[in-house]
């Protein structure tokens, strides 16, 4: 099952998990809506999905929204509560789909990308992998995309245009379903949207990093000196807005 591998991060996990959330829900998405700063006539929309261990009040609190604001680019801005349960639940993809973007396509809305904080960058993905048609483009920050074993497997093989991904249920190994498409994107086989990785270079991730950026063009990784902190996930995300991609 999708992210049932989190079992392995121990009984704590789960403990804290059913403390704040109850770890497995089909809620409705809650979320918290922010307006571009001009009055454009254009129906962008950019979706920010929070970290395992943040809020989704981060993206205003940390300057994310602010930065679009004030260079007046014509994207308002969703930021749904996407926590771990819907993760553990294995509903973020289809609430996501039922809750924002479907009801803004039905307000006019057509062009939307993802952005993806640490895990919200493995929801970001997850999500293009379903719906490629639906996104325009992903920006992943710091991206969690999955554990030491199937990374350092890959980075073994010598990256992942040399991995063999082999036989696996691809309901029960997320990981791998995960790298396998990845691969199949890499490799021309499956349909990805613009894909974009901002990261600091002293990120506890940093393996992970190295996989992705080397199927990516050069212009699309943007890296700062820093960790796997709210202050670097701001940092490589006004990169980005200052090479206008937006």
């Amino acid at each position: 099952m999708f992210v049932m591998k989190v079992l392995q991060t121990g009984l704590l996990t789960l403990l804290i998990c059913s403390l704040l959330f109850g770890c497995s829900t089909n809620a409705p998405l809650t979320s918290l809506s922010y307006r571009a700063a001009n009055d454009s006539e254009q129906k962008n929309m950019i979706i920010f999905l929070r970290g395992r261990g943040g809020s989704h009040e981060d993206f205003y609190r940390e300057g994310f929204v602010e930065e679009i604001q004030i260079r007046q680019l014509p994207y308002d801005m969703v930021a749904p509560n996407s926590h771990f349960g819907y993760y553990f639940g294995e509903t973020l993809v289809p609430r996501l789909k039922a809750d924002i973007i479907e009801p803004a396509k039905a307000r006019g809305y057509d062009t939307f990308w993802l952005v993806g904080a640490s895990m919200g960058g493995l929801g970001a993905l997850m999500y293009a992998r379903q719906f490629p048609e639906d996104v325009a483009g992903i920006y992943v920050i710091s991206p969690f995309l999955g554990y030491d074993a199937i990374i350092d497997e890959i980075s073994g093989a010598g990256g992942l245009y040399q991995w063999n991904p082999g036989e696996y249920d691809p309901t029960d190994d997320w990981q791998r379903m995960l790298w396998h498409w990845l691969k199949q994107c890499a490799e021309g086989k499956k349909p990805m949207p613009e894909l974009y990785l901002g990261f600091g270079t002293e990120d506890s991730y940093a393996n992970t990093h190295d996989l992705l950026t080397d199927i990516l063009p050069s212009d699309h990784v943007f890296t700062t000196k820093g960790g796997h902190t709210p202050e670097t996930m701001k940092e490589v995300w006004t990169i980005f807005l200052n090479h206008g991609v937006l």
